[in-house]
């Protein structure tokens, strides 16, 4: 059952990159970077208050530097809407890198997540003290349409109201509906996940050696299945023989070099042959 479940939750995982954006024609609204932004200050923990079109919960962000200069990681953490459909204690993590491209603009950079297959969308952070609050938005251009995202921030697991309005006002100024954001539920999150399943994606999860050792895996335990049913076949055989053998001295005696020939047409001692 437990396996079922991880299959469940693999497909789940798959479906759920659909959410927390939502759709609109045209080109992404224009969302100006806050002045002066200093990565460094915003690095860490950050908690997900409210967010576009999303039933996730325990929503949470971990910024760290990357391996190149300019380069960033960001790892979202949460529990999973679909998966709390169901009985399967879990942790859903999605790690993206963060580039940026230009250095005289720090706030307006690009995120790289890997089940985003269309590529990089825009991640600019709007507004933030650093020490409380912040907020961010997300855009992509899809052809004739795009989809966008924007998440409010808090270093804590709640936020004072006022700036919640502070920054939902601030989204509204750039012809970003305020009303698209679900509020995430921060309360009675697992402090300790080690029980359960841990879902992680990343650069690697669909990587060739990823794949591979899946097939691996999988053929190691189709080979140990085949050995025990092979293994369970020659216990059967041999006790079958067992308990035939004075049965059948009574009814014939062969002698050793035609026996011979009967087990091994070819003459090899080194395998049995059954016929049926």
């Amino acid at each position: 059952m437990a396996k079922v479940l991880c299959l469940i939750a693999m497909f789940v995982v798959m479906l759920g990159v659909v959410h927390s954006h939502t759709y609109h024609s045209g080109s992404c609204p224009s969302v100006e970077p806050m002045p002066g932004f200093n990565m460094k200050q915003f690095l860490g923990i950050w908690y997900a208050i409210q967010k576009t079109s999303t039933a996730s919960t325990c929503v949470i962000y971990n910024i760290t530097v990357g391996d190149e200069p300019g380069e960033y990681r960001i790892e979202q953490t949460s529990q999973h809407f679909a998966l709390g459909l169901t009985p399967l204690k879990h942790e859903y993590s999605y790690t993206g890198e963060i580039s940026v491209p230009d250095p005289d603009v720090p706030g307006k950079m690009r995120v790289k997540f890997p089940l985003n297959i269309a590529g990089s969308s825009s991640f600019t952070v709007f507004m933030t003290d650093y020490e409380q609050y912040a907020g961010l938005f997300s855009c992509q251009k899809l052809g004739f349409v795009h989809r966008r995202s924007a998440t409010l921030l808090s270093r804590t697991r709640d936020l004072d109201k006022i700036f919640v309005d502070k920054m939902r006002t601030r989204l509204s100024s750039f012809n970003v509906d305020p009303f698209d954001l679900s509020i995430i539920d921060q309360t009675g999150c697992p402090k300790n996940t080690s029980q359960g399943v841990n879902i992680h994606i990343d650069d690697d999860t669909f990587s060739a050696h990823s794949i591979a050792n899946v097939f691996r895996k999988a053929g190691e335990k189709i080979g140990d299945g085949v050995e025990y049913a092979v293994d369970a076949g020659k216990k059967l055989y041999h006790k079958v023989s067992d308990d035939d053998k004075d049965i059948a001295s009574t009814v014939a005696t062969v002698s050793s070099d035609k026996a011979k020939n009967m087990v091994n047409p070819s003459g090899e001692n080194d395998a049995e042959w059954v016929r049926v």
